[in-house]
């Protein structure tokens, strides 16, 4: 039996087949080149401004999960047995706008209009999602949009003004608390459509010089890296579609993670958490989170929603940015890679892993499986903290986690273990190891905390850069320390970790 060779979608209710773009198209420019959706606004073509947002539904566990993606470096073949809403979805057939579209009229939330679209895309996902929304909600989904005509107040109105109004029909009103699973009949005739897409074989594209591989099962995907050991492999493409946007490079071979069933899958043990390498990245963190909730904020500040909706949790760690925030933290914690090539499996710790500048233990054909992370234990503590320019969109200066057991109590406390994990200081992540050494087995004190900094120094010789100087990176690192022997010693005085720091 012949693999399938075109992708297939949903939109707006139609089944749409696709089996002649060449798998390097970006959804888009699918939309609006091919299909004449112009609504969808190219404005930085990087993921960043958000005027490019569409809104996917996919079908999970049963349910129907809502998602805001970017399409302008999103690549068209991943969209394949999904749903996909542009802006032109959301009005009636009768005409009436969506309550999202109503609310934006009342409370006069388009100046100049180029990114309302994709506004109200963000905004139609976070409606789908829960009721009623909190401003800090609000923030959160808006994080991925910007409006050059600085009119975030009455869009912000629009967005606590939209569940107010009645459902447009064909709509069904939202759920509350996240609750996504089909309310209405449209919405379950959809899932039963989505059910039907369902894969359980490779989908195979190609064009010119370039091909696309999406395996359903990890056992087809280790086949394949053997067969291809050049092959480019892409999740979310985050990072590599700003190769095709902004480098206009040819990937040339391309292998898609997203579609394997095994590598999108979390499990949790009484001693640790297990995450596919695949699973987004919104995912993974609402699951580490679970453990470790002092790592809200730093989640928060990750990209945008949309790019935590693409993006995965090991395309992250693979990919080993030594400014990647997520590694910092993963390193702090302990965790430990599973790799595979073939039939072969082995276990490598993740401080391990990084090699050197953009470059890992990976052999050639092996592929990152999972990402083990150990579970709390009753004296864990955990921070980390994010140094940039903005608060929201921005790249780390410096991104630091500290994982601290103290033994002890009071001003007798002794540190029996501390990790710490750092990004934006070297080449990769990598931990503090000296400073972890010199402070392992002493008194939590301040006296500790000006050795452990004086070992800050000798650990990391950080570059200068756009985004701080070298000067900067090792004096924030080293106060960053002393933050947390703070936060961990006086929490009256514990802060939540906002920072506009300016090199």
């Amino acid at each position: 039996m012949s693999p399938p060779r075109e992708l297939r979608f949903i939109l707006d209710g139609r089944l749409v087949r696709v089996a002649d773009a060449a798998p390097q198209t970006t959804l888009l420019e699918y939309l609006r080149d091919t299909l004449g959706r112009t609504g969808t606004k190219e404005g930085c073509a990087e993921g960043d401004c958000g005027a490019c947002t569409v809104v996917v539904a996919e079908l999970e566990d049963e349910s129907l999960r809502w998602r805001p993606v970017n399409a302008c470096i999103r690549l068209l073949p991943t969209v394949d047995g999904k749903a996909l809403f542009t802006v032109e979805s959301l009005k009636s057939a009768d005409g009436a706008l969506h309550p999202v579209q109503q609310a934006l009229v009342d409370c006069h939330g388009s100046q100049c209009g180029f990114c309302t679209p994709g506004f109200a895309m963000s905004l139609f996902a976070l409606y789908k999602a829960a009721t009623p929304v909190s401003r800090a909600r609000v923030d959160d989904a808006l994080s991925g949009n910007l409006c050059r005509c600085t009119g975030y107040r009455p869009i912000i109105a629009a967005a606590e003004r939209m569940h107010a109004l009645p459902p447009a029909s064909g709509w069904r009103a939202p759920g509350n608390g996240g609750d996504a699973r089909p309310a209405n009949g449209e919405e379950r005739a959809l899932a039963d459509e989505l059910a039907g897409l369902r894969r359980h074989s490779t989908l195979e594209l190609a064009a010119g010089s370039q091909r696309y591989f999406a395996p359903a099962s990890v056992g087809e995907l280790a086949r394949l890296c053997l067969a291809h050991p050049g092959a480019r492999l892409v999740a979310g493409a985050t990072d590599v579609g700003l190769w095709v946007t902004k480098q206009h490079r040819d990937l040339g071979t391309v292998i898609h993670t997203g579609a394997v069933r095994e590598l999108r899958r979390v499990e949790t043990s009484a001693d640790e958490l297990v995450i596919g390498a695949a699973v987004i990245l919104s995912d993974a963190f609402a699951a580490i989170g679970r453990d470790y909730p002092s790592l809200a904020e730093l989640w928060s500040r990750f990209g945008s929603v949309p790019i935590r909706n693409s993006g995965t949790l090991g395309g992250n760690v693979a990919n080993g940015s030594p400014i990647g925030d997520s590694m910092p933290v993963l390193l702090a914690l302990g965790a430990t890679l599973e790799l595979r090539r073939g039939e072969a499996r082995r276990s490598l710790p993740l401080d391990a892993f990084y090699l050197g500048y953009q470059k890992s233990a990976l052999a050639v054909g092996e592929f990152l499986e999972a990402i083990r992370i150990p579970r709390p234990g009753a004296s864990t503590e955990v921070r980390a903290y994010k140094i940039s320019k903005r608060f929201d969109q921005d790249i780390s200066a410096v991104c630091v986690c500290f994982r601290l057991r103290r033994e002890g109590s009071g001003a007798d406390a002794r540190v029996v273990d501390l990790a710490i994990g750092c990004g934006g200081v070297a080449a990769t992540p990598k931990r503090a190891r000296r400073c972890e050494e010199v402070l392992r087995g002493r008194r939590w004190d301040e006296a500790a905390i000006a050795a452990g900094a004086a070992a800050l120094e000798r650990d990391f010789q950080p570059i200068s850069d756009m985004r701080a100087s070298a000067e900067y990176r090792t004096a924030v690192l080293k106060n960053l320390l002393r933050r947390f022997h703070v936060e961990t010693t006086r929490p009256e005085v514990a802060t939540r970790a906002v920072e506009y720091a300016a090199p």
